[in-house]
């Protein structure tokens, strides 16, 4: 073959190439995705000409960037978002998400460079997921609850160097060093850019970070790989069903463990991302209706609201759910059953990537009592389609046996096992050790190889799906200065699941309400970080002196709060 010859083959462009002396052929190589003639400029990176690939035709980095690029190869013309009025085809998204990247690289972000977002369930986050790392950043996604200060603690953490904020949370940025840029102005800049993708060289560098508070307090960056992101994106798609044919409803926060990696989920499976500024049920329950959602995930907490909302009535279309963090109740799974809405309980860390292990569900069951029904689907299941097996280990090192009774700490490993903590090896070298990554969490193993949880080794609130550290919580009342000592436990609240509950010590001779105290930390943390009750009692101490936390919840639980 000589010269230079282009065929249309399965939705790409194959280009044939010789070289310059025409003496030896080179293989066909993709070179160039087809995209509308709009978006033709051609960036740094881009598939334009001969690309830089492997040498080896059996090996390529995986990436979830590659979901959106297929997508918009095989499914160009179909609705890919839509977030109010705004609504982009699989071919726009792409061009929009290339112009981001063109901006951010104009902007001077370098491969490696940290890029945060500031912003609400909305079509800016999600596109991040893409442009991002389509510049060679590692994105950054902050959460929208915090005070304007752990905001800015994140910031600095991360070294991110730009962030982008949505108008509405401009207030939340105040105190953040480095670069802030509306999200308006940022698009306006984009739509001037020339189209860019990098390509990733190292399917193990950073993706994204994210950030968890850990037993500290102290921001834990949590260290996304390319690699994993792209598989546990593939498995989410395999265990909740996504198609060509799904909508996908934005309740679960983006910037929690990148939205359980389903910013990449649904694009891979070729569905539509239905965005929504604030989950308020009677606008999400409008959005079921009018855009014809079939899938979202969720706390219950987002559950319980659903079902007890005004709007609420039963579905023509079902409605698959994931939901994790505390079992859904049997009374909540039955009412969201009615309603036409398929739970799924799934189990994961940040660190995780999101869900580790799925429970699944035999057909079979379904003929079982109401009430065994639920204990089966109050257990966390079994690892996904994508994940190595686990391990359940008692304290003396040993497994522990299938039993369903003998409880160990839950063990994990594999390709959805993040890379650590970002600039914390100590703690990094805690946690993964060994080959396993230790989730602090305590589990019993059933005779079926189903895993459920029934304790944490960790002083962790989970309040409607948000982590509260309680040693951060304590630090703020004992800077108080009429608390002598403080200890903060879970206790039980109906809608949340758990909620902080703080028992506390004044100082000899300082007076002092619990009302008084609560508003001290609301003062000083994320509201819903805050104590919901103030027990003022002398702690419980050990002979060394540690404060026994688990008398502190025998009492709670015999007070029935």
């Amino acid at each position: 073959m000589s010269g230079q010859g282009s065929v249309q083959h399965r939705g790409f462009l194959w280009v044939s190439q010789s070289d310059t002396t025409g003496s030896k052929p080179i293989c066909p190589t993709m070179v160039a995705l087809q995209r509308p003639q709009s978006a033709a400029s051609t960036g740094e990176g881009r598939m334009s000409g001969r690309p830089e690939i492997s040498s080896m035709a059996w090996s390529a980095e995986l990436t979830p960037v590659d979901h959106l690029i297929r997508s918009a190869a095989v499914h160009a013309s179909r609705l890919a978002v839509v977030d109010g009025d705004r609504r982009l085809t699989y071919a726009e998204l792409l061009d929009e998400c290339g112009r981001q990247a063109g901006a951010l690289a104009a902007l001077g972000i370098a491969p490696g460079d940290r890029v945060a977002v500031l912003a609400p369930n909305t079509s800016i986050l999600l596109e991040a997921h893409y442009s991002v790392p389509m510049a060679g950043g590692v994105l950054v996604a902050l959460n929208t609850r915090l005070a304007a200060h752990e905001i800015a603690v994140i910031v600095e953490h991360s070294g991110a160097v730009l962030v982008i904020v949505d108008e509405d949370l401009l207030p939340k940025a105040a105190e953040i060093q480095a670069r802030v840029m509306p999200a308006e102005e940022f698009r306006i800049l984009a739509a001037g850019s020339s189209y860019l993708h990098r390509p990733v060289a190292d399917e193990r560098s950073l993706v994204t970070l994210n950030y968890t508070s850990g037993t500290t307090g102290r921001p834990k960056g949590v260290m996304y790989h390319h690699r994993g992101a792209f598989l546990q994106s593939v498995a989410m798609a395999y265990h909740l069903g996504l198609s060509v044919s799904t909508v996908y409803l934005w309740t679960l926060p983006m910037f929690h463990c990148n939205g359980w990696t389903f910013p990449w989920a649904v694009v891979a499976a070729g569905g539509t991302h239905v965005c929504q500024r604030k989950v308020v049920p009677s606008e999400s329950w409008r959005l079921i209706r009018e855009e014809g959602v079939n899938c979202l995930c969720a706390a219950p907490v987002v559950l319980a609201d659903l079902a007890r909302a005004p709007e609420a009535s039963p579905l023509e279309i079902r409605v698959t759910v994931g939901t994790g963090g505390s079992p859904p109740s049997p009374t909540l799974l039955s009412e969201m059953d009615r309603l036409g809405f398929d739970v799924i309980h799934m189990y994961g860390l940040t660190e995780t990537f999101g869900p580790v292990i799925v429970s699944p569900w035999y057909p079979e069951w379904d003929e079982l009592p109401e009430d065994q029904r639920a204990r089966l689907r109050a257990r966390q299941g079994a690892p996904n389609i994508i994940s190595q097996p686990l391990c359940v280990v008692a304290p003396d090192g040993s497994v522990v046996d299938k039993d369903g009774s003998s409880m160990g700490e839950l063990w994990l490993r594999g390709n959805n096992v993040t890379l650590g903590y970002f600039n914390d090896s100590e703690q990094t070298e805690i946690s993964y050790a060994d080959g396993w990554f230790r989730t602090g969490d305590l589990a019993v193993w059933h005779p079926d190889g189903m895993i459920e949880l029934r304790d944490r080794s960790k002083d962790i609130i989970i309040s409607g799906g948000e982590n509260i550290s309680s040693i951060e919580v304590e630090q703020v009342l004992v800077s108080h200065p009429a608390v002598a000592e403080a200890a903060v436990i879970a206790g039980a609240h109906a809608r949340w699941g758990e909620v902080p509950v703080a028992f506390v010590t004044l100082r000899t001779g300082a007076e002092c309400t619990g009302d008084e105290l609560i508003q001290w930390c609301r003062d000083r943390l994320a509201h819903f970080k805050a104590p919901k009750d103030v027990i003022f009692a002398d702690l419980p101490k050990t002979s060394t002196g540690k404060i026994e936390k688990f008398a502190l919840r025998a009492r709670l639980q015999s007070e029935g709060s």
